[in-house]
Parts: structure tokens; sequence; C-alpha cells
């Protein structure tokens, strides 16, 4: 019976090491054998922010073309894995588990925070480092991000307010379901009361209603200087159009939550314009992004989307990482990302808060909207507050 006993050991043992082995291994399907890196590309695809995520894959698509027709990653091709969340959260649990088991490289997203606050540590846990679009400061230090964080958005929309729309007081619409417009809503309660401009209303809603006309009345009645929404774009643009109707003197402004193509679509160009957004640069509006912009529409025969920059860029920074750290290795490319510096793509030069991952500087706008239906950096706002991009 004892060589039994010592067969049984032996097996254990070895059975105990594997387990030891995989439990430090990450999902990473970059072995000597593979001629391509997985680059997961985690967005709301379908649903009603689906316009969204598809110009966030598109970008992500765009520069993986462009990484591969220069040659690659040290000779690797990358491949885009459309990872659908359909912005939320348990779906987007489901659909990262699914792509991790089948194996991922680097991931970039989500978009939605709710989401990200689930995914992204299913990532993490993966041996990933994210490129996350997520904007909720609860989600720092959760990987890297070139997006602004809800601690550098509410600054910016307080003082466009303050200094471009002269608001001493303001009445807040706030869809109060989602992690990010949550947070935005107490970062914005917080701003606004350290600039000295008084609260006349909040008034909540719940996203998906056919009109918000009776928001709208409700905080116009509290007789405010500017109405400041924050809910994502079907909402916004559903208030963009009730302020409009509503022929008030009233100032709009929507918070960066609602900044996308989809806001114009949803609002209507007239009421677009009446309820200005907060958000970033137009695709078209960053220093030298004519051949860029040009390049997307030729490839994907559309304009891109208000995100595909950022996704673009953040396939081409994680190619550059890689490169510099000589691998996927989480340790190695977490290093890497924290020491760039200067590095420039379509959305400026971009550089990173080790400890949390966020960008700095973000870059914040106010944006409008023309007569074509195109969104761009409002130059008045500029003029009002001195900002440059």
């Amino acid at each position: 019976m004892k060589p039994k006993l010592n067969v049984l050991a032996v097996a254990v043992v070895g059975v105990m090491a594997l387990v030891a082995l995989g439990a430090g291994c990450s999902s990473s399907s970059n072995d000597s054998s593979s001629d391509t890196l997985k680059f997961g590309l985690e967005a709301p695809l379908t649903g009603s922010l689906a316009e969204l995520g598809q110009g966030m894959l598109n970008g992500a698509k765009q520069a993986a073309a462009k990484v591969n027709a220069e040659g690659g990653i040290g000779g690797k091709k990358i491949e885009i894995v459309a990872i659908d969340d359909k912005g939320d959260a348990d779906a987007g649990v489901a659909a990262a588990k699914a792509a991790v088991a089948k194996g991922l490289d680097a991931i970039v997203g989500p978009y939605n925070s709710g989401v990200g606050l689930k995914t992204l540590p299913i990532y993490i846990e993966a041996g990933l480092v994210p490129l996350r679009l997520t904007s909720s400061d609860e989600t720092a230090g959760l990987g890297f991000t070139l997006q602004p964080m809800t601690s550098q958005i509410a600054p910016v929309a307080t003082e466009a307010l303050v200094k471009d729309l002269k608001a001493t007081s303001v009445a807040l619409i706030v869809d109060p379901t989602t992690d990010y417009t949550s947070s935005a809503a107490k970062a914005m309660a917080t701003s606004l009361a350290a600039a000295g401009v008084t609260i006349t209303a909040t008034e909540t809603i719940t996203p998906g209603a056919a009109s918000y006309t009776d928001a709208v009345t409700k905080v116009l009645a509290t007789n405010p200087s500017a109405v400041y929404v924050i809910t994502y774009f079907p909402e916004a643009g559903l208030i963009a159009q009730a302020m409009l109707a509503a022929n008030t003197t009233v100032e709009c402004l929507a918070d960066y939550g609602a900044y996308d193509n989809g806001y114009i679509g949803a609002a209507g160009i007239p009421a677009a314009q009446k309820c200005p957004v907060v958000g970033v640069p137009a695709p078209g509006d960053f220093p030298g992004s004519t051949s860029l912009v040009s390049a997307y529409t030729s490839q994907f025969n559309a304009a891109p989307g208000s995100w595909s920059p950022y996704t673009y860029d953040s396939v081409l920074l994680l190619a550059d990482a890689i490169n510099r750290a000589g691998g996927t290795s989480a340790d190695s490319l977490r290093s890497a990302l924290a020491a760039t510096k200067g590095w420039t793509g379509w959305t400026g030069s971009v550089a990173f808060e080790p400890t949390t991952g966020n960008r700095i500087p973000a870059p914040v706008t106010v944006d409008i909207v023309d007569a074509t239906g195109t969104f761009h950096v409002d130059p008045a706002w500029i003029s009002a507050t001195g900002f440059t991009f």
C-alpha cells in the first residue's frame, strides 16, 4: 500500500503546484506561437447607447489598422475583440468573463462607470491593465484613462455656468440611477456651493420616459438663472427639447454624460443649440486631426463618434506601452503606462497621475452645435474662461 500512497502524494503536490501557478497567471493569449495580440474593447455596442459604443469600437479598429500596417507590435498584429456590455453591469460581467476565458492581452473600456465598477476588477484579476473610459471618481485606480474624471469635470462646468452663462442660481435635473450621474450630481452640488451659486431645485428623473416636460416645468418654476442637466444623452436630448419648447430665457447646460453625437439626434439641432454640453473637443477640433477624421470616414463611411478619438488613442498608447514594457506582463505594463510623459495622439498630449491612473491635465470643454448638427468647442466659453486645449 505504501507505493500507492507515494503516488497519491506526488499527484496532490502536482495539482497544488498547478493551482498555485494558475493563480499567478493572466488570461493573456500572448505566447511564442501566437501571431496576434487580442485587445478587448468593452462598450455598449447594443442598447440605448449603441451609437456611442459603435464609435468606440470603430476608433479602436482604426488604431489597430494603423499599428498592423506598420508591422504590429514586435511583429504581432492587433486583433480587436468586441465586448458588448449593453451599458448594463450584469451584461458587462457576463461579457467580460467570457472574453477573459477566451484570452485577452489588453483591454480598452468600458465607458459606463457603473459597469466599470463591476468589470474592471475582472480584468485586473485576470492580469490585464485596463485603459478605461469611465469618469466616476469611484473608478480611479482601476487602470488608466484618457478621459476626464468627475472631480475634473465639475470645476469646468461650474466655471462655465458662472463666468460664461453668468448664472447665480442653478436648478439640477438628475438621473440618479447610474454611478456616473449620481457622482456627478454630488460633485456639482459641492462645486456650485463653493462658488457661491444657489441650487434652487434638484429634480430627479427616471430614464426611458417619452418626455421630461414635467421635470423642466418644475425646475423653471423655481426661477433659476440656469438649468444643469445631469443625464446620459437620450434623456438629455429630450430635456433640451422641453427647454426649447418652454420658450424660456433661462440658460441650459448639459453635463458630460450627455456628450455624444447621439445627443444631437435625440434633441434635434435647434434644441441642442439651446443647451450646450460639457464634453471634450469634438473629433475635428483637435489640432492636426484633419487626416485622422478623413481616415476614419474613409474606413467606416461615417463621421467619427464622440469617443472614437479616445479609443483610437487608447489602443495606440497600449501598443506603445507594450513595446516599452517588453510584453504584456501587468507589472511591467503598469509601470510603462505610469511613466508616460509627452506621448501625443489624436486627443493631444498624455500623462498620468501614477496613483489614480487619471489623465493630467484632463481635456474638458464646453461644446456647442452648429447648423449642420456638428459639435465644436464654444468660442464664447473659451473667451470667458481663458481655456486652452
